[in-house]
């Protein structure tokens, strides 16, 4: 059975379905793959719609081969490839120098993701993403998204490390206007509107003007989100998941982001100027399972390839 679209309606406090307002915040999506989980795809433009902004996660230890082909693909797929560059797995200058070449060269890849890595001691040189982009070797990218932590990051600091974040995304916002890169900031998923809300809200208030991409968790089950939400190091919305866990009859039935999402394209409406401008998805269920749900709930339908 498909999904509804649905909103709670101010006046009467009633659900109604094909809401405009999540349609508009469902347009122009993006999804994260790997290049072992993009694999499994025969064909993505029969999934995704023609133009789709396909990040590709770099973990420690895949070979940049892969990671060049899986772009490749996504290009020739008519796609738009865009891969994470991680800081700490970088052992120096030529080797991302080489990642980058290969990159352009071999996928036309136009468009990264700057992070600082997964691992907690550095490979090689390079320790943040600031230092990636005083490189010079992205000058002649389209577009640098830079990564945002709605509960923060206890990898930066045991408190979350909010004000250290905060202090990089001003750098790189300066470093965004002085070059005249188009830049955003693609964050961690997390599992409730308010948070969210109040995070993005704090941003402004700080002075960060950049857009936000919003990290929503894909449909997948309870066991799996909580599996991966609790190595992501997902702050108190973790709680949201909990509370279903403890309802023994929710257990094996997918956990859907259709009410979070819901509540974010309401505030959306409610508020334009609200710092999230667009969804980015993390397909814990499937690639597959993921854009269907999309689909089923405003976001654009895919165009199969014509035989």
């Amino acid at each position: 059975m498909a999904l509804l679209n649905f909103r709670r309606s101010a006046q009467s406090g009633q659900t109604t379905a094909n809401s405009p307002d999540i349609e508009a915040l469902m347009q122009g999506y993006s999804i994260e793959v790997m290049p072992r989980t993009a694999e499994k795809i025969a064909d993505f433009r029969a999934i995704l719609p023609a133009g789709t902004r396909v990040y590709i996660a770099h973990i420690d230890g895949t070979p940049i081969a892969d990671m060049v082909a899986t772009a490749a693909r996504l290009r020739a797929a008519g796609m738009e490839p865009m891969p994470h560059f991680p800081a700490r797995i970088i052992n120096d200058r030529q080797e991302l120098s080489d990642w980058v070449s290969r990159y352009q060269g071999e996928a036309d890849v136009r468009q990264a993701l700057m992070l600082g890595g997964g691992v907690t001691t550095p490979k090689g040189a390079y320790d943040n993403s600031m230092q990636l982009l005083e490189t010079g070797l992205f000058d002649k990218f389209d577009r640098l998204h830079v990564a945002g932590h709605p509960e923060g990051n206890r990898d930066i600091g045991p408190d979350g490390g909010h004000e250290i974040i905060a202090d990089a995304l001003r750098w790189k916002q300066d470093f965004a206007r002085s070059t005249g890169m188009n830049m955003a900031i693609v964050t961690q998923f997390a599992f409730e509107a308010k948070p969210i809300v109040a995070w993005a809200d704090g941003l402004r208030a700080q002075g960060i003007t950049l857009p936000v991409h919003l990290g929503i968790a894909g449909p997948a089950k309870l066991q799996t989100l909580i599996k991966f939400a609790i190595a992501c190091g997902v702050g108190p919305s973790l709680r949201v998941l909990q509370k279903r866990a403890r309802d023994v009859s929710k257990l094996l039935l997918p956990f859907e982001p259709t009410e979070l999402v819901a509540e974010l394209a309401a505030h959306k409406a409610a508020h334009p100027d609200f710092a999230v401008e667009r969804l980015h998805f993390f397909p814990l269920g499937g690639i597959k399972a993921n854009a269907d749900w999309n689909i089923a709930n405003g976001g654009a339908a895919a165009q199969p390839a014509q035989h």
